[in-house]
């Protein structure tokens, strides 16, 4: 009489994100408590950790069918804690069990199942089937609930993801992480963009880049950095089924300025889409919304004796507005907004006191980063007089005179990004800039038009709309 088989193969998993109650050790200690009820001979057990409950590609699992295939016949039973341990993808799950029952007569059993179950049993099919659709459907709801929780905090201006080049992951006093900026790396990147920008040929911004310590390659790594938003301050948001992508205000500090990022993009050939093209004619439009929320059209239209300048929605066609008679209806806006003395008196010593702390900052970190510099010169120096002096071989010295050399020039390259000049440049610009606020009708009307949009960009982010041929500005700054 043949001896039956009571051989017997383990399997537990735990993934990173399924926040299953079962921990690893529970897993194992049901399952030996099962094997010694049962007297089951436990020749292996096999664990992964933080693997995908979807696929069966997992390290241990593959070492497991390896097993198998090389054993054939050795083993009777693979036991399971239970089946959402096993998978959590219901038609990969129940083909895996039926392979391995036809071909090496393994069968899969859960700790809560009886040793001798009928796994043919049409039964026992549909109620493992409803468990693993049950599990299946966890699975769907623990990825929807991550993904959401991605989504929602880039909306807040987080990245959630490894820090690129030039920032480094950190937390913030919540304990939520934060991008910090890698100051060394930092300073290739601004290098990378400054090169780029000037037209300088890829290749040789790699090269450069290398040098000073620009550790990651590839054709397309300097194109990844120029296109990458988040480095000067702005998130991508996740398209979903409802919502495209979109990028919103970070909340980390960027390494470049955006006037940066738009001519580099404009090197790649992606230029900033420009719905409207403003002439002297029509300085509102690109601002001036109908009540649809669509951004008017402007031009002229022939009377008896005369062209007439009117704007117009490309929606509701049949109504033309007379342009002189915005263009006056708004100069009557403009001078409603002017600031009194007071506030720009106000306005004028809050600006001050903010940039003077900055100027005080700033002064302080270039002090520090001098201090650096004048350290890494000094090494420099010694290390020539070591030298000199036969303490050290060549093979020594080029070693060390290239890394010193490599770090001078990564704090040479930050200090020249680091001058509080432009914050100097502030102060007059604001002493120079804001009585003219007490007046804004006058500015807008000796304004060219570049300074007419960028004026009324500024004041309306949210457009002027006009409804039944009256201009109404719901929103100014952004808000109500």
């Amino acid at each position: 009489m043949r001896e039956k088989n009571n051989n017997a193969l383990a399997y537990r998993r735990l993934s990173a994100r399924d926040q299953s109650k079962y921990s690893l050790s529970y897993q194992e200690r049901s399952i030996k408590d099962y094997c010694d009820r049962n007297g089951l001979n436990l020749l292996n057990f096999y664990t992964d950790n933080g693997e995908s409950s979807y696929t069966f590609d997992r390290p241990d699992y593959q070492a497991l069918e390896s097993f198998i295939k090389k054993h054939k016949g050795k083993a009777r039973y693979l036991i399971i804690m239970d089946h959402d341990r096993f998978s959590r993808n219901l038609t990969e799950a129940l083909m895996k069990i039926d392979e391995l029952e036809e071909k090496f007569n393994i069968k899969v059993l859960a700790t809560n199942e009886d040793l001798d179950l009928d796994t043919a049993d049409p039964d026992i099919f549909i109620q493992r089937a409803f468990k693993y659709l049950i599990a299946n459907q966890e699975l769907l709801r623990i990825r929807k609930r991550t993904k959401d929780g991605i989504r929602q905090a880039q909306g807040l201006g987080r990245y959630v993801n490894i820090a690129p080049y030039g920032y480094k992951n950190s937390r913030d006093a919540t304990g939520k992480g934060i991008l910090e900026i890698d100051e060394e790396k930092a300073a290739i990147v601004r290098f990378i963009f400054k090169e780029f920008v000037k037209g300088t040929p890829v290749y040789i911004i790699q090269d450069a880049a290398k040098k000073m310590g620009f550790d990651r390659s590839g054709h397309s790594v300097i194109y990844n950095i120029v296109s990458n938003p988040l480095y000067y301050g702005q998130v991508k948001v996740n398209a979903d089924r409802k919502n495209p992508e979109k990028l919103v205000n970070g909340i980390h500090q960027p390494i470049i300025t955006e006037l940066t990022f738009l001519l580099a993009q404009e090197r790649l050939g992606i230029k900033k889409n420009k719905k409207t093209r403003p002439r002297e004619d029509f300085p509102l439009r690109g601002v001036l919304k109908c009540y649809c929320g669509h951004n008017m059209t402007a031009g002229y239209s022939k009377g008896k004796s005369k062209y007439y300048l009117y704007y117009r929605c490309h929606i509701h066609t049949s109504k033309n507005y007379p342009g002189e008679s915005l263009h006056q209806s708004f100069d009557k806006i403009l001078n409603m907004l002017s600031f009194s003395d007071r506030q720009i008196k106000i306005m004028t010593d809050k600006i001050n006191a903010n940039i003077k702390n900055k100027l005080e900052e700033k002064t302080q970190a270039v002090a520090e980063r001098q201090k650096q510099l004048e350290q890494v010169c000094n090494k420099l120096e010694r290390l020539e007089e070591r030298l000199i002096n036969d303490e050290i071989d060549g093979a020594m010295y080029k070693k060390w005179n290239a890394r010193l050399r490599q770090e001078r020039s990564v704090l040479e390259d930050s200090l020249n990004h680091m001058s509080t000049e432009g914050i100097k440049g502030r102060i007059d610009k604001i002493r120079l800039y804001l009585p003219l606020l007490s007046n804004l009708g006058e500015v807008y009307k000796n304004s060219k038009l570049k300074g007419k949009q960028l004026l009324l960009n500024t004041v309306f982010k949210l457009g002027i709309t006009i409804k039944e041929g009256k201009l109404r500005t719901p929103y100014i700054h952004g808000s109500s």
